[in-house]
């Protein structure tokens, strides 16, 4: 029964390989190990990477995120077997339904752990007594979004493997359940792989949401947080709908106002994979850049934002 396991993992490691070392691939990987030894280096040499670092072990502790992430394996799971009656289209199904639920999770925590890390501390004024020691207001609100971005990474990473395990594995059920003959390895490697660059897009929409979240919680308790939040997902997935519509009825008035809140409002249909998925296609390396960069232009301007807000709250 295993005797075709070791040559079958050998070929998807060399597989791995070479599609992260063609050439379309190897900037962005490289970017990408580039912004983790960046992270590391700031987590342990400064000040706020000490803020850092206590923030993710208090998400890590704290109910909410245990919470999320056994939600999240048990509905992949489930969607795994449980039928789609997508004539044939299950795989994709799975691909679009895994995405969108760890999406919810990663931004439940990100919003949650924002509002009890900021908010919470302000009104219990232990904020305060941070602050008394050698740690300013911006290295505060920069620590802390650091922190609740680790937080998101490490969620994702078991929940991102165990994903991409279910997608491998539900190529070739679905054969056997069709009565198919089964795909090779390469076949089904090729159906995961596209399920990547969903992934790192769904991280830079949170990193985004996680921006916006934590300006908030510098004025906002929890409630109107996440309230707010919701309200912003909303209208940020709607914002091309809003301005076309504007454009189409010729109202002034309308077309102003939707294209000022596409303007202020990010862009979350920009990270929405769900037509590459539909169409079987891999996003593209070159778009996976500019929505990086574009995700951490909004973000910086939120934290911006965020130490204007931030700088002349009472604490007291």
């Amino acid at each position: 029964m295993f005797q075709g396991l070791v040559p079958g993992l050998r070929e998807v490691g060399n597989q791995c390989f070479r599609s992260a070392m063609s050439a379309s691939w190897l900037p962005v990987n490289l970017v990408a190990l580039a912004a983790l030894i960046a992270l590391g280096v700031f987590c342990y040499t400064t000040k706020a990477g000490v803020v850092a670092r206590a923030t993710t072990k208090e998400a890590v502790r704290q109910p909410i995120f245990l919470l999320a992430l056994a939600l999240a394996l048990i509905i992949l799971i489930l969607n795994t077997f449980l039928p789609f009656f997508s004539l044939g289209e299950d795989v994709k199904m799975l691909k679009d339904c895994g995405l969108a639920t760890i999406l919810i999770a990663g931004m439940l925590i990100a919003v949650w752990t924002a509002s009890t890390s900021i908010a919470d501390e302000i009104e219990g004024k232990t904020a305060m007594t941070l602050l008394s020691k050698p740690i300013n207001r911006r290295q505060f609100v920069l620590g802390k979004y650091i922190g609740i971005m680790q937080a998101v990474l490490w969620f994702m990473i078991p929940v991102s493997i165990v994903f991409l395990g279910l997608v491998f594995f539900k190529v070739g059920y679905d054969a056997k359940e069709s009565s198919q003959e089964a795909p090779s390895i390469a076949i089904c490697f090729a159906e995961t792989i596209k399920v990547v660059p969903g992934l790192v897009l769904m991280f830079l929409e949170i990193t985004v949401l996680t921006a916006l979240s934590v300006a908030i919680s510098t004025r906002m308790p929890m409630v109107v947080n996440l309230t707010t939040m919701f309200a912003i997902f909303v209208v940020g997935n709607l914002t091309p709908v809003l301005v076309q519509s504007g454009s189409l009825r010729r109202l002034e008035f309308v077309e102003f106002m939707a294209k000022l809140i596409a303007t202020a409002m990010p862009s979350l249909e920009l990270f929405n994979t769900q037509a590459a998925v539909a169409t079987g296609q891999l996003v593209p390396p070159v778009y996976l850049g500019q929505m990086s960069l574009y995700a951490v232009c909004y973000a910086a301007v939120a934290i911006l934002l965020a130490f204007i807000l931030f700088e002349d709250r009472d604490l007291a």
